[in-house]
């Protein structure tokens, strides 16, 4: 199960809005014959990648899956099927399905059919396998990555650029290294979208791409409940090439709204100005769209907010070796990292790398 669970993870940004899941075929003394991964959204599950490679040695022999496999007919067949005719003796699953099509119903058919089905081997492991797709079938939202850099002291921003003596602009200062900034790039290659707010648009003009690009198109999304995003924005500019999402309230200009559209831009209107009314519906809004994965890397005053609608299920924070004595503190993200439940942590590139759960309900799903 452990292998099946590393196979599983060769899905990731390939299969979602579906779950990732690896398979193994093994003769009852463990050795493998045939194991797979579904590697991409519409093709063949991991059972059926297995059990190929299996061949006529299936017979009689074991099956390890993370997932439940399923007993319905969508981009393909039931898997439920394709193990009977295989002629497998046992079936081990790690988690069951939240899926409604499925949810036990696969059991059920294996078990009906006089296959030994053991379920709950190394459960929590597939279950975070799986959290962003149980996330968006139960709760029917996106699973939401909160990420930021900060010094040590809690500031999640260097001073402005400053000039020197002869009157030429200093170079930008990142706060995370170069290493860390190449991880965020990879982290945002396998989300379907990236959220900030105005102000960091304003302030930093940035393009929100991944560099280089990845397998899904990553929708950039910015909350802009005036709509003052300027049209000249690199943002706005590459709209055409690169989906740009401007959130809007119900008091934004007409004119400026008709502006960021004319140059390509996705206008989605919220029913409130109110922040974090504001961002529960554009989660629910993103669910209704399949997205899995949401990436939020808006400034401290998103953040904070995205955290007290309690949309937040996972933490990418990269501690700096930088000390500051200049603009406020932000001792909230501070705080909510003394509390997330840590999976890892990294030194990049000179940067301390903390990842974890904030939700902790959220693989109980």
């Amino acid at each position: 199960m452990h292998r099946a669970c590393k196979l599983a993870r060769r899905g990731e940004g390939f299969v979602e809005p579906n779950p990732m899941v690896g398979a193994v075929v093994a003769k009852s003394e463990g050795t493998v014959l045939g194991e797979g991964w579904h590697k991409h959204f519409g093709s063949a599950h991991a059972e059926v990648h297995a059990l190929a490679m299996a061949g006529e040695a299936a017979r009689d022999a074991t099956l390890f899956v993370t997932l439940e496999p399923c007993c319905h007919t969508g981009k393909t067949p039931p898997c439920t099927d394709a193990i009977l005719r295989a002629g497998i003796r046992r079936v081990v699953v790690a988690a069951t399905d939240p899926f409604p099509a499925v949810a036990g119903k696969s059991i059920a058919i294996l078990e009906k059919a006089g296959l030994q089905v053991d379920v709950g081997l190394l459960e929590h492991e597939a279950k975070r396998l799986t959290a962003p797709f149980r996330m968006l079938t139960t709760a029917k939202r996106p699973w939401m990555i909160a990420k930021w850099a900060m010094t040590l002291d809690g500031y999640l921003a260097l001073p402005q650029m400053s000039t020197d003596s002869s009157g030429q602009s200093e170079p930008h200062q990142w706060i995370s290294s170069e290493v860390s900034r190449a991880i965020v790039h990879d982290l945002r290659r396998r989300v379907d979208a990236i959220v900030i707010g105005v102000q960091t648009a304003l302030v930093d003009d940035p393009l929100l791409t991944a560099r280089p690009s990845g397998k899904r198109p990553l929708v950039r999304v910015v909350l802009d409940r005036q709509a003052r995003l300027p049209v000249n924005s690199r943002l706005v500019q590459t709209a055409h090439e690169h989906p740009v999402l401007v959130a809007v309230g119900p008091q934004a200009a007409k004119d400026q709204i008709e502006k960021l559209q004319d140059n390509g831009c996705e206008i989605w209107h919220s029913s409130t100005d109110q922040s974090m009314q504001m961002l529960l519906e554009l989660a629910n809004e993103f669910g209704s769209r399949q997205m899995t994965n949401v990436l939020v890397e808006g400034g401290t005053h998103v953040l904070d907010s995205c955290f007290k609608a309690d949309i937040i299920d996972e933490v990418w924070a990269f501690l700096a070796p930088k000390l500051l004595d200049a603009n406020k503190p932000s001792l909230r993200l501070r705080e909510i990292l003394s509390k997330i439940l840590v999976e890892a942590i990294d030194q990049t590139g000179g940067d301390l790398f903390v990842r974890g759960l904030h939700r902790r309900d959220s693989l109980g799903r």
